[in-house]
């Protein structure tokens, strides 16, 4: 079944830039990288494949993510700077582009981040009037839009987890929209991605970040704010 267009996907964000698929929807994905990180990151190398590769400079797509990755909003006129800005903050960078991935969406940009401690790896795509879908963290398979509250929780794939995270955050009155589980072999480690309708507390959060079973955990509000 095709996914339902929003007033949002036809109108479009308010934003800066030429292309809501290249300048508002990268910054998003940026946005997303930046909190999946930890923050701005040290370096990154930013690969942009198909219509992407062939367009990402004439169209702003660089300045985008750099933008992103420092958490400019959508909207914010320093985007037009970015890579001025990158430079300035000594943040090292570097572009890369893959013209013909015939399994990636048009319009897909991978986000490489690391520092001297921490490394991180998401996959985006932007899909027009601003809006995207993260498809990858880390080596895990995902599918969640950013526009909603989302609980990322890298734990150990034991019997009843996935029962117990929805038990615990229920405790907050969180509806779950979506739940993606994603994991790397059977009793290893899995990744689930769960969309909710409002936001969990931080003791919550905190709280499932020291099970012994948990690896990391992560809250993301709807990435717009």
């Amino acid at each position: 079944m095709p996914e339902k267009s929003s007033v949002f996907d036809m109108i479009g964000p308010v934003m800066i830039g030429p292309s809501s698929s290249h300048t508002a929807g990268v910054v998003r994905i940026g946005r997303v990288a930046n909190r999946i990180f930890g923050g701005t990151p040290g370096s990154c190398l930013i690969t942009f494949y198909n219509s992407f590769a062939r367009t990402y400079e004439g169209h702003g797509s660089d300045r985008a993510i750099l933008a992103g990755l420092m958490d400019f909003k959508t909207d914010d006129p320093r985007i037009k700077e970015a890579i001025a800005i990158a430079k300035d903050s000594k943040i090292e960078f570097k572009f890369k582009s893959i013209a013909n991935a015939s399994t990636f969406h048009p319009n897909t940009v991978k986000i490489e981040t690391k520092d001297a401690k921490n490394a991180s790896t998401v996959v985006g795509e932007s899909r027009g009037g601003g809006v995207i879908r993260i498809k990858e963290i880390n080596g895990f398979d995902c599918n969640f839009t950013a526009s909603s509250h989302t609980l990322i929780v890298e734990a150990e794939d034991k019997p009843g987890s996935i029962a117990f995270i929805s038990s615990v955050i229920s405790r907050d009155e969180c509806n779950i929209a979506t739940m993606t589980v994603s994991r790397k072999g059977r009793n290893d480690v899995a990744c689930q991605v769960i969309e909710m309708d409002s936001g969990i507390k931080p003791i919550t959060l905190e709280y499932l970040k020291q099970l012994n079973w948990v690896h990391d955990a992560l809250y993301i509000p709807d990435i717009d704010n």
